[in-house]
């Protein structure tokens, strides 16, 4: 499901309500695909001191900071940025939350591959990676087998505004998007196509394009 933009707090209320219905054994297994305006989310592990800058700077760029359940620590999201979210139930698929995210990866892996770059997963550092840059972060949450949140991939985001934090709490390693290392601007459109493709396959699921529902 393509949602466009769409503001943070809106996509979180409506994965929320999605994945009450999965925990009901009501709606259907559903990946959303959108990006968000900036914004800063800190998961359950975050050190508040990783975000750099000021409230008061925050708030002169419109920059929206969210304290949420998934996984991981600070990171960044907005235009430019295709961001998932994954709401399955995996007794559908495999009870087995390191299989999920490694899963989750292949289907990025796979999706920079047809670009002709070589991303790989790290599990020590949840994400997928080209040399020491993080091209796409995964924060997963996991409750009754279903799941939510899920992936930021940059494409062709601004990378300024990472300047202010310390990216997933990770200080000695830099962040990358998909346009600086093919050297021409992606627009998120042109990926999306690819990223359906691939978690389809990965989790071996028919991907049916369906109206947004908010």
């Amino acid at each position: 499901m393509n949602l466009g933009v769409m503001p943070y707090a809106q996509a979180l209320d409506l994965q929320r309500r999605l994945c009450a219905e999965r925990k009901r054994g009501e709606g259907e297994d559903t990946l959303l695909l959108l990006e968000h305006p900036p914004v800063i989310t800190l998961g359950r592990r975050a050190q508040s001191t990783n975000i750099l800058a000021s409230p008061e700077l925050l708030a002169r760029h419109g920059i929206e900071v969210f304290q949420v359940e998934r996984g991981g620590d600070v990171t960044y999201h907005g235009p430019g940025q295709l961001v998932g979210y994954p709401i399955l139930d995996l007794r559908n698929f495999r009870q087995d939350v390191r299989w999920y995210i490694s899963s989750l990866a292949e289907v990025l892996v796979r999706a920079l591959a047809g670009f002709g770059v070589r991303g790989a997963y790290r599990a020590d550092l949840p994400g997928v990676w080209v040399g020491d840059e993080k091209v796409v972060a995964i924060g997963a949450r996991i409750e009754n087998w279903v799941t939510y949140h899920g992936f930021a991939f940059n494409v062709c985001t601004d990378m300024a505004h990472w300047e202010m934090i310390v990216p997933c709490g990770i200080p000695d390693k830099g962040v990358g998007t998909l346009s600086r290392l093919l050297g021409r601007r992606v627009p998120v459109g042109e990926v999306i196509p690819a990223v359906v493709q691939h978690f389809g396959e990965v989790f071996g699921v028919p991907m049916i394009k369906a109206d947004a529902v908010v």
